[in-house]
């Protein structure tokens, strides 16, 4: 007789077994790195025995993971829609494991703005890489060039702006909470 087959417990119980094959492990391995028998972790791992607490604070330590990412309900919809952004031209995804985090795609036009009163800058921080053309990126008096698949991050309490260089330029970056916030507050030049 199985024990939760579904829910929660199978899907740690899934987990459990996805992660052990990725890392190439055996049971025995498994079960020697959780201080478990392999026999034990087979009857968990099929549902032949349930889930005790101080068995999966183990095998999620051997694992290399947390208790709370084995526990962790599966997404309803893991496709993610973006929204329109008409004020600055983005399109914007919300980072579902975090929040504060936001991933923005843009396409660039103009050249930076070169003069620094026209920069902004804000709390946070900002990553960003270049899927199409070359970026010009301001901070302060520096000048970046951005090829495609070049990636920068810095501080946005830097005075910075970002344009296209010579021809539209695809960009796509991620915000954290704070430059977010500090985006938003800011209408395009």
């Amino acid at each position: 007789m199985t024990q939760g087959d579904g829910g929660l417990e199978g899907l740690v119980r899934n987990r459990i077994r996805g992660l052990r094959v990725s890392h190439g492990w055996s049971l025995e391995e498994l079960a020697t790195r959780a201080n478990l028998s392999a026999s034990t972790l087979s009857r968990i791992e099929t549902g032949q025995r349930r889930l005790a607490l101080d068995q999966l604070v183990g095998v999620a330590r051997a694992l290399g993971t947390t208790v709370d990412q084995l526990v962790e309900a599966a997404p309803d919809d893991v496709v993610i829609s973006p929204v329109t952004d008409r004020s600055h031209g983005w399109l914007r995804w919300q980072v579902r494991a975090d929040p504060g985090m936001t991933v923005v795609r843009q396409r660039l036009t103009e050249p930076p703005a070169a003069n620094p009163a026209r920069m902004h800058a804000h709390p946070g921080r900002e990553w960003l890489v270049v899927i199409s053309g070359t970026a010009t990126l301001m901070l302060g008096q520096r000048r970046y060039r951005l090829e495609t698949n070049q990636a920068a991050e810095f501080p946005t309490m830097l005075p910075h702006a970002l344009g296209a260089e010579h021809a539209p330029t695809e960009v796509l970056g991620i915000f954290d909470r704070a430059a977010r916030r500090g985006h938003r507050d800011v209408k395009p030049a």
